[in-house]
């Protein structure tokens, strides 16, 4: 019995589970005959176990640091559920933070064991937001928990060469790398700190091979709303005009909510703001001759697939004039004993959305053309409409515009978002009668813009001549020829 058992043993060793199974422990000799077939195919990874297989352990996938000194966000979206299988790279859940939303992406492969939050809940950072049943750690590929912002990315990375850096990637993004002989040296990531991702190898490889990948997709504007044909002189009765907003519902009862991302982000920064001396300087632009140069320039931008509105002449005109009033571009630190002057001109622009106010921004808009700056505000526009906007989009600013004319207001008083030092509101742009300079009444196209500075470092003859050079930027369009680069 003993020689009968050690044979077992050695036959578990070399046979394959789902052969072994089909034998009986009292024919030894015709498992032995089996041995000898050569059509036998000995499988050398799934021997025969006696004992349950073990299920693949369970990782608390926590929520890292997503920066900017977030410690809470609020859940908006799971994706998963309890059972649900995933892979790395595949989405999570969307949260929103004070400042952005943000995508959480799996890091490992395997099965949603568990959801911490529900939707709206408040989950902080360092503790874990869902548990998933892996193999990762048996493999030792166990990797650091990371937060990855929605990629939707158009740029043309160049090759560079990181010398004497760390090079930030995950177990999995390197065994790519190397299955396809690609440095990650070589490779620019887009992640977050320069973290390279799965997409950065496979685009690094297609540029490589000149292989055709799958279109990255795009974030579609949604469809202007179609304006309601002028009523004919037979109609009986001209049609309703369409409500602007949904009227509220009122159910009679008294309802308390805590205030949540961008709500919270405004009481933050509102409440610093009020430590700022705030003064104010008024003034009216006429805007005939831009309004002109839009309408001949519109259809252009169209045909390129842009949108022209007249923001975009309205922050390269504020671009312009930072350039000759730096200090408008500047950050004061909270003892006020020291200025930084902002190389950049990132220029924000309140947008007004389902999620609350919030100010993306236009990176470097002195290097821009002005159809560069409609083209990237066409973009903010539809993630912002769309709740998508990221971290890099709402942070950095350094000058803010706000355009409540948008909406049908004329003059506002602008609050300033610190740590900013100025701040412009610009109403609607109204058609009234001028006297031109023969005395003759003409029809103007007119708009009140209303500044907010920073009392403690600007002086009102400093707010009131840059907002003249504004001007006559947005008076006299061709004078903008003069000052681009």
């Amino acid at each position: 019995m003993a020689a009968l058992r050690g044979s077992f043993r050695l036959l578990s060793r070399l046979v394959c589970a789902h052969h072994y199974s089909t034998y009986s422990r009292g024919r030894l000799s015709r498992c032995v005959y089996l041995l000898n077939r050569p059509q036998l195919k000995i499988c050398p990874h799934r021997y025969f176990r006696t004992t349950t297989v073990a299920a693949g352990q369970i990782v608390q996938f926590k929520l890292s640091d997503i920066g900017e000194g977030i410690t809470e966000v609020t859940v908006r979206e799971w994706y998963v559920k309890e059972g649900d299988t995933v892979s790395q790279f595949d989405s999570i859940c969307e949260v929103q933070s004070d400042k952005a939303s943000v995508t959480i992406t799996s890091r490992y492969d395997g099965v949603i064991k568990k959801l911490y939050y529900s939707v709206d809940d408040t989950a902080f950072v360092g503790k874990p937001l869902v548990d998933i049943e892996t193999d990762a750690v048996k493999d030792g590929i166990l990797e650091e928990d990371v937060v990855e912002t929605p990629a939707v990315s158009h740029e043309e990375h160049t090759h560079q060469e990181i010398k004497g850096q760390k090079t930030l990637a995950t177990p999995a993004v390197r065994r790519l790398a190397m299955e396809n002989n690609i440095k990650l040296s070589e490779v620019v990531g887009s992640g977050r700190d320069g973290r390279i991702l799965k997409e950065d190898i496979l685009n690094y490889l297609s540029k490589q091979t000149g292989a055709i990948l799958p279109p990255t997709p795009e974030i579609v504007p949604p469809p202007p709303r179609p304006t309601p044909a002028a009523p004919q002189p037979h109609d009986k009765a001209p049609l309703k005009p369409t409500p602007v907003s949904v009227k509220p519902v009122f159910t009679g009862k008294d309802r308390t909510e805590p205030l949540k991302g961008f709500q919270k982000a405004m009481v933050k920064t509102m409440t610093a703001a009020l430590k700022i001396p705030h003064f104010g300087y008024c003034d009216e632009v006429d805007l005939t001759r831009l309004v002109q140069l839009r309408q001949e320039l519109k259809s252009l931008s169209e045909s390129r697939g842009v949108k022209l509105s007249y923001m975009p002449f309205f922050i390269k005109a504020a671009s312009l004039g930072l350039l000759h009033f730096p200090i408008l571009n500047a950050s004061v630190d909270e003892s006020c004993q020291n200025i930084t002057y902002k190389a950049s001109h990132n220029i924000g622009l309140a947008m007004d959305t389902q999620q609350g106010l919030i100010v993306p921004n236009v990176k470097n808009v002195q290097l821009l053309s002005v159809f560069d700056i409609a083209a990237e505000l066409n973009r903010l526009q539809a993630l912002g409409a769309s709740g998508q906007l990221g971290t890099n989009d709402l942070t950095g600013g350094t000058f803010t515009v706000s355009n409540i004319g948008s909406i049908g207001g004329t003059y506002a008083k602008a609050v300033i978002l610190p740590p900013e030092v100025a701040i412009g509101a610009l109403g609607k742009i109204q058609v009234l009668p001028r006297f031109n300079e023969r005395g003759d009444v003409v029809k103007a196209h007119l708009m009140n813009v209303s500044w907010s500075a920073d009392h403690r470092i600007i002086d009102g003859a400093t707010m009131s001549r840059f907002s003249n050079l504004w001007k006559s930027y947005l008076e006299n369009p061709a004078a903008m020829l003069m000052d681009l680069k």
